[in-house]
């Protein structure tokens, strides 16, 4: 036999919201403490400093405005930007910077320097910043610093000083966005440019004036292309490689797995 269920129920203590809430309320920096990263935030900060003196001497060696019409000025001044707020952050103990802008960041400058080994470093016109001659002294400086040791830099921040899994593959496409922008600019740029002038076009595989605009956009189309699956591919690989960031709890502890 079962007990009469009685009619008046005593009441019952309301509880707190505060206890209904705790676990969505309380933030991830009361649970773990935020902790500062001295050695990563120096080694950004030499490589935004990397970036920034290439793209000084990029200026001085030449005509600034003609300096900054190029992708690789453009894409080592978002690094530099990029890379130095990457540094305050780990300095201060504060949550890295959003993964789309510093994998737009990589992606960027990865674009320069592998379009300059395999395009312009073996072309038959020596590629200049100038656009006037050939790379010598200074120049070739400022042009193996914008292209051969900030991009392998970069990479190399990503490989052991950045968490790995924060690109998304949606992301892809939108950082399209520039590079499209940019090849607009290109071809309206050289439409301003009387015929003939030198430098008129920034990058031999773009000169609709020597191999005409089937071929220019043809070029565009599947740089465009490339440019795609590489960002596919850093997406990918973010998401195979390991963790160089240490497991230990912020205790000193390290996490195991449960027993039983």
């Amino acid at each position: 036999m079962t007990a009469p269920i009685p009619r008046d129920l005593p009441d019952l203590p309301a509880i707190p919201r505060t206890h209904a809430l705790l676990l969505s309320s309380v933030p991830a920096s009361a649970v773990v403490t935020p902790v500062r990263r001295p050695l990563a935030a120096a080694l950004r900060l030499l490589l935004a400093g990397t970036a920034a003196a290439g793209v000084t001497l990029a200026f001085l060696l030449g005509n600034p405005l003609r300096a900054l019409s190029h992708f690789a000025i453009q894409s080592n001044i978002l690094l530099a930007l990029v890379t130095l707020l990457s540094a305050r952050r780990a300095w201060t103990a504060r949550r890295p910077l959003p993964a789309a802008l510093t994998g737009a960041a990589l992606l960027y400058v990865m674009i320069t320097g592998l379009v300059y080994h395999l395009l312009l470093a073996d072309a038959t016109v020596p590629f200049s910043l100038t656009g006037t001659t050939a790379p010598t002294g200074w120049h070739l400086i400022a042009v193996h610093l914008l292209h051969t040791v900030t991009p392998l830099a970069a990479v190399l921040d990503w490989l052991l000083l950045t968490a790995p899994g924060r690109l998304r593959l949606r992301r892809a496409a939108t950082w399209m966005l520039y590079p499209t922008l940019y090849l607009a600019f290109c071809l309206a740029r050289a439409q301003l440019i009387t015929p003939g002038t030198p430098g008129r076009y920034l990058y031999p595989f773009l000169d609709a004036e020597a191999h005409g605009y089937r071929h220019a956009l043809a070029n565009a189309l599947l740089l465009g292309l490339s440019f795609y699956a590489l960002a596919v591919l850093l997406v990918a690989l973010d998401h195979a490689r390991p963790n160089p960031i240490s497991h230990r709890a912020k205790t000193g502890f390290r996490l195991r797995p449960p027993v039983g």
